[in-house]
């Protein structure tokens, strides 16, 4: 009988600390900036440049143009999109360029918490923040997070400290074309440039713009890297990009088209924009709370 309790004991200890290094991180993350991450922490460059800023500090431009590089699919998702997935395996039976199926919920889960590379222990941690992260945020809240902690350039982290190296400016001035040249280096942003943008950023980024609502929507499929780009270098951006998912492309291009990419309703718009920001107003696409 001692035994028996003593086994509960332990037990019960066992799930406490699960619960406080897991389910008490994240609560507290719903309303605290992060002071560092886990990617900052690893970071090969040193200092890295972070600086937080709440979401009513950053353009809205910015949020369209992540959300239609990395994850279309955002405001409605529940933290996984099952027809990126499907997506990238079937891209990556026919392509030796390397495509991932994750949504920015679980980029954000990993950016915070996790460290780069594959394997399915990894991806099982990933899938149980991502989880915690959806039930205890409001989708607004995982945008926010999001733009503050990824890496936009080598030691470059959130949208405030790439704004200001690249444009010297704050985050909330940035223009449609700013911000989709920074979303387009997003999948290896220690590789390509938002400076001195080489020929696959640089449709990515008019690729983007287009994504966001202004001008005509393209039927086109986001580009793919270079075929030149050295053998080795392509498997170091294969790797990272192995974490996002594919941006959906609409079947037909409708012109003139509202925006493929709602933003948080809270955030005021940008004045290049008309278009409206609202996101869907249906399930757990209504932001509560990146």
């Amino acid at each position: 009988m001692k035994k028996r309790r003593r086994g509960l004991r332990l037990l019960g200890w066992l799930l406490f600390a699960a619960l406080a290094v897991t389910v008490l991180p994240v609560a507290l993350l719903r309303v605290l900036p992060p002071p560092t991450t886990a990617y900052m922490l690893q970071s090969p460059t040193r200092p890295v440049r972070y600086h937080w800023v709440p979401a009513s500090r950053i353009s809205d431009n910015a949020r369209r143009a992540v959300v239609a590089a990395e994850d279309q699919k955002f405001w409605t998702h529940n933290g996984f999109d099952l027809e990126a997935i499907e997506q990238a395996r079937a891209h990556n039976r026919r392509s030796r360029h390397k495509r991932g199926a994750s949504t920015i919920s679980q980029q954000t889960a990993k950016n915070l918490f996790l460290w780069p590379g594959g394997g399915y222990f990894r991806k099982g941690i990933e899938a149980g923040y991502t989880v915690l992260i959806e039930a205890l945020w409001p989708k607004q809240r995982i945008l926010e997070v999001y733009l503050n902690v990824a890496e936009f350039g080598p030691g470059i982290y959130g949208v405030e400290a790439a704004a200001q190296a690249y444009f010297h400016k704050p985050a909330t001035r940035l223009t449609p074309m700013e911000a989709a040249r920074l979303a387009a280096v997003l999948p290896s942003p220690r590789h390509w440039s938002v400076t001195r943008p080489g020929a696959y950023v640089q449709r990515r980024a008019n690729w983007i713009v287009g994504q966001m609502g202004y001008g005509s929507r393209s039927a086109e499929p986001e580009p793919e890297p270079e075929p030149d780009i050295p053998e080795e270098l392509q498997r170091q951006i294969d790797e990272e990009e192995a974490g996002r998912a594919p941006a959906s492309v609409p079947a037909e291009s409708p012109s003139p088209a509202p925006p493929a990419v709602p933003s948080a309703p809270d955030a005021a718009p940008s004045p290049e924009s008309s278009a409206p920001t609202d996101p869907p107003a249906s399930g757990d696409a209504t932001p509560q709370d990146g």
